[in-house]
């Protein structure tokens, strides 16, 4: 469970009033940081960023603080939009995963600073591909995850490694009981391998899917022709049609060798060779006609914050090719600057998995119909709350 640090007042909360993260005024040189992602991330802005940061910056310090939930940060920014064009001090300077498009109307008051105006030195460097994935210029991509292959490379040399869909497609068949992948409820590595089939069924055309055209019938039509290419496909799955019960169960069956081949989060992956819990002779490769599912994770500033300038610092600071490393070695993300500003030897260690595209997939009522008719279509007799 993560960490929470809730204010409440005297007479208590109310049901169902939302709680604010603990927080104190304002401090000159201090930036109040707020993030909702998970006890990983904070560790590394508290292991990595913040000593990195204070140590370049003398006198601006990080108030690194657990907003809980996005319902928490939605209430900071709340009372941030709120003291716009007054003397209120929002008490907030800097969000970790959150987006610019919140709360309603905040982008049309002028709440969050637009990046592209900021001045930032490394701006220019960042990875075109997340401007395509998101144009908003108020949110700031600073790392990204996307579910690549991992791969056992002493049955399989990294020459022979499967690099577009079809690729793969013939590899699982020529190879019966060698890959897995989770149920797509379960964990999104096993989640996106049936997006990325549902791309391929359609021409691998990633613009047809999008939450404002969503219906059921579009769906349907949609959707059916994976079905089939799962349905080909389970019959050289490990045990004849196999699938595990979320990434950390895919990761150790590779791990103990029971698979050659997984899909799996980039960041999962990376850290899971790191610390010895997949092989040092484990191989990532990414798909190149069209990559997996993924996405990049940003941070926003808001214009009103009393350490706004310190706030920007930081801002730029996490482009930097020192930081942006540290998010492959020790958090094991993806950069969010194109990989030539990530140093050398990392760029030479982690080339087979660059992306030249980062697909994202809607959610919402897609999500519900692919987890659904899945089960319905390819895996009847598997129990979705199993």
């Amino acid at each position: 469970m993560k960490r929470r640090a809730f204010m409440i007042t005297a007479a208590g909360a109310t049901a169902g009033m939302v709680l604010l993260p603990r927080m104190s005024f304002a401090v000159p040189g201090q930036i109040d940081w707020y993030t909702s992602s998970d006890q990983n991330i904070l560790d590394f802005w508290t292991n990595v960023v913040k000593p990195k940061f204070e140590a370049a910056n003398p006198g601006i310090t990080i108030n690194l603080v657990d907003g809980g939930d996005s319902a928490g940060l939605q209430a900071i920014a709340d009372r941030a939009i709120a003291a716009l064009g007054t003397s209120n001090d929002p008490q907030a300077d800097f969000f970790e995963g959150f987006d610019s498009r919140l709360p309603v109307g905040a982008l049309d008051k002028g709440l969050w600073v637009d990046f592209s105006k900021a001045n930032l030195s490394n701006y220019s460097k960042i990875n075109p591909l997340a401007f395509e994935i998101d144009p908003q210029r108020e949110n700031l991509p600073y790392r990204g995850s996307q579910v690549l292959l991992a791969y056992d490379t002493t049955k399989l040399p990294a020459a022979d490694a499967p690099k577009t869909w079809d690729d793969l497609v013939t590899w699982i068949k020529a190879n019966p009981g060698q890959f897995i992948y989770n149920r797509p409820n379960k964990g999104g590595s096993g989640g996106n391998f049936v997006r990325r089939a549902v791309y391929a069924a359609n021409g691998n055309d990633t613009k047809l899917f999008s939450i404002d055209t969503y219906t059921d019938e579009k769906a349907k039509e949609l959707l059916d022709p994976a079905w089939a290419i799962l349905n080909d496909l389970a019959p050289s799955l490990m045990d004849g049609g196999a699938y595990t019960s979320g990434n950390t169960q895919s990761i150790q069956l590779l791990g103990q060798g029971a698979v050659t081949m997984i899909p799996a989060w980039s960041d999962q992956a990376i850290q899971a060779i790191s610390q010895g819990a997949l092989p040092e002779t484990t191989g990532l490769v990414q798909l190149t006609d069209v990559g997996f599912p993924g996405n990049f994770s940003r941070i926003t500033v808001n214009s009103n914050g009393v350490n706004k300038d310190a706030a920007l610092k930081l801002a730029d600071f996490i482009l930097s090719e020192e930081v942006q490393g540290a998010v492959l070695t020790e958090l094991g993300g993806f950069p969010a600057v194109s990989w030539d500003h990530v140093p050398a030897d990392l760029y030479e260690k982690y080339k087979d998995v660059i992306p030249a595209s980062i697909p994202v997939f809607p959610g919402g009522p897609w999500e519900k119909a692919i987890n659904e008719n899945w089960y319905r279509a390819v895996a009847p007799n598997v129990d979705p709350a199993s």
